[in-house]
Parts: C-alpha cells; structure tokens; sequence
C-alpha cells in the first residue's frame, strides 16, 4: 500500500466501545454445522457397529461389506468436519443423502428380518439422522423433497424385503422429524437474521454517534469563529474603540464579511465536512483484539462520505479479527490520483469473495454496496494465500 502520511501504533483496546459484531447467522450456521457433524459421526459409527453385529442370514457379506466400507469413508469425512470446525459442505450432504438411499433400498440384503419387522434396524436410525442433516443444511424448498425421498426410500426398501409389513407407522415418524427439524431451523434462521439486522443497526448508530460528535465540534468551531470575527468587530465598535472609520476597520469588516459568507454557504447538515482520519482514529482504537497500525493523512470530507468510510473499515477491520487468523491489520488514508483512498489489509488467510455464502453480508452490504452507493465512490477487494487488502475511494 503506497500511501503516504504519518505513522501512528496502537495496541489498546476497549471492549466497552467495541463496534465489531460478528453475524448471528454466520454463528448458527457454525455451531449447527459443527453439531451435525458430531451427531451424524457419531451415528454413523454405531450403525458400522450393529450392522456388523446384526450380520446373520438372510444378511449377504457381499453386500454389506462394500455398502459399510462406503458408509464408513463418508462418516470419517464427517468426523474430519467436526474435528476441524468446518462447515458442512453441501456435497457431503448430499453423498450422505444417496448413500442412505441406497442402504435403504438394499435393506433386503443388509438388515435381518427380526429388525425390519420391530423397527430396530440400524439403517432406520441412519435415516433418521440424514433427514436431520437435510433440514439443517438446506432451506425447506430442498430440504423437504429431500426428506420425503429419504423416507420414502426407507419404505420402500422395507416393502421390497418384507412385502406384509406395515410401512406406514415408520413413514409417518419420519414425515415428523422431517417437519420438526425443517420448523426448528426456519425459526432459528429468522431469529439469526432479526439480531443480525439489529447488530448491523448497532453498528450503524455508533459510526453516527461518532460522526455527530464530530458534526458537533465542527459547529462549535464555527460558532468560535463567528465570535473571534463579526461579533468581536461589533463589540468593539459598539464601545467606542473607533469612533471614526478607518482602513483598519474596513479591512476587519471585509474578513468578518468573508467568513460570514463562507458560512452561510455552508452546505446542509449531513454534509458537514469530517475530519477522516480522526474518525477513522477513533474506529481503529474500538477494533478490539486488533493492533492497528495507522497511517492516516488529514483529509476533510462531507459528514455522509466519512460515516460510510467509517462504516466500511469496521467491517474490514471485524473480518480481519475474526477470519484471518492474524492480530495485526494495517490502515492507511490519503490521496492517490486525485481520489480519497483508505485501505485496510493484513497479513492472514485470505479467502475467495466470488465463493462467499449467501450469509456473509459484511463483505457485499457494510463494505462494497456502502461505498458504491455514494457518487464518486467505490470498494474493491483482494485477497490470497499473502492476505486481504481492501480498498476504499472517493472522489470528490
């Protein structure tokens, strides 16, 4: 990064004022994720176990063995999710959802009578979890076709090894599993994006708490200089200082004339100019857990442009403690071909924008759309295996 300007450290922090927010949907998605992968290996491993255990005629070796070991290998690749604290990638999902599609149509030749007929068979509690494992990967539009084919496979594999027994008791436990889950998850994911939209709001208010402060003692300088110049100038004469004119009387009044007028020309409020880069001084040192090292050339902006500015690098600056894997970030401020220019980058795992899930807002809502939304304005990002750099602009 190529920018000039001063150079400022500082390693404190204050959660008390910490305007960093991670999103509740990002966590559910985590901690759901992480859950299903626990309960899935660990179901998985006990189904390996009894089928091996339940492995009596009219149970056929030459099926089971192949249809376990692949079963095996898939509930591994969910151990390895849950030990690494990933999240579920779709495909495995998916290979989960055929691979009990097919146990369940091959249960003629895996599961031994006296299970199909008491229900107690280890695929019938595979299925179960598999229909879990779909409501809380996917949204209910793929999640129920899913269940239902899921279950539906379960009975018709008990119909194809047991052609009088009853399949409807055990599809009807599965139609509610497969409601309970697909209900438990549309209510979590709705409360997810509700505190989302308020964390995002929380967020909003203190940049323009800050931003207002600053409004604030921009007025009061204002207020100052109107002070210092006209009203000093009346005072004076209201006091008999000149009691004639004189050239330097005129020349006070035409520089109070000229800073009246500077201020009436003032534009309205929300474009009060900002200093940017205390502003963005002040959002650096709310970046807990970060040691942001500063270089941040004084620049002026209008009130909106500097609260989008602030808005955009407390969501790079968020990113950067929370995915980078890094406790160092970099900001940096000032002009380059006669744009406003602030960029923050580090030095951790960089990650792939086009490949984001639909939850990440922070990158496409707080940082891209903010600055594209302002005229002159604009944000790009790169990231790889060295790290992120974001990149901010404005032209005035």
């Amino acid at each position: 990064m190529a920018l000039t300007g001063s150079t400022r450290y500082d390693t404190t922090s204050d959660s008390a004022h910490d305007t960093r927010y991670d999103s509740a949907t990002r966590q559910l998605t985590k901690a759901v994720a992480r859950t299903g992968a626990g309960a899935r290996s660990a179901v998985g491993s006990v189904a390996v176990v009894a089928a091996l255990f339940g492995a009596v005629p009219p149970v056929s070796a030459s099926w089971l063995a192949p249809m376990l070991l692949i079963h095996l290998v898939w509930t591994l690749l969910h151990v390895r999710v849950f030990w690494r604290k990933e999240l579920l990638p779709h495909w495995l999902v998916a290979g989960d959802v055929a691979i009990t599609v097919a146990l369940c149509l091959a249960q003629v030749h895996l599961v031994p009578m006296e299970a199909l007929v008491t229900g107690s068979s280890w695929v019938h509690g595979l299925v179960t979890m598999t229909v879990v494992m779909a409501g809380v990967t996917w949204r209910p539009k793929v999640a129920v076709p899913v269940g239902l084919a899921v279950a539906a496979a379960f009975a018709a594999g008990v119909r194809l090894a047991s052609p009088t027994h009853d399949i409807f008791g055990s599809l009807g436990i599965h139609l509610v599993q497969l409601l309970a889950i697909v209900l438990l998850m549309t209510l979590l994911r709705r409360s997810a994006a509700s505190a989302d939209a308020f964390l995002r709001e929380s967020v909003r208010a203190g940049i323009s708490l800050m931003v207002e402060r600053l409004r604030r003692e921009d007025e009061l300088r204002q207020v100052a200089s109107i002070h210092e110049t006209s009203l000093h100038t009346l005072t004076m004469v209201g006091l008999g200082t000149y009691d004639e004119p004189s050239p330097t009387l005129r020349d006070q009044v035409a520089t109070d004339r000229a800073a009246l007028e500077k201020l009436r020309d003032q534009p309205h409020a929300g474009s009060v100019p900002i200093a940017l880069d205390t502003l963005l001084d002040e959002v650096a040192e709310r970046a807990a857990g970060l040691d942001v090292r500063r270089r941040l050339t004084p620049e002026t902006v209008p009130g909106d442009v500097a609260e989008r500015f602030a808005r955009a690098v407390t969501e790079a600056l968020a990113n950067v403690a929370l995915h980078a894997g890094v406790r160092e970030a970099e900001l940096v401020s000032g002009r380059r071909d006669g744009e406003i220019v602030v960029e923050v980058a580090d030095a951790g795992r960089g990650f792939d924008q086009h490949r984001l899930p639909p939850d990440r807002f922070g990158v496409r809502g707080s940082i891209l759309d903010t600055m594209r939304s302002l005229p002159n304005g604009g944000a790009e990002i790169f990231s790889g295996d060295r790290g992120t750099r974001v990149s901010l602009w404005w032209r005035p």
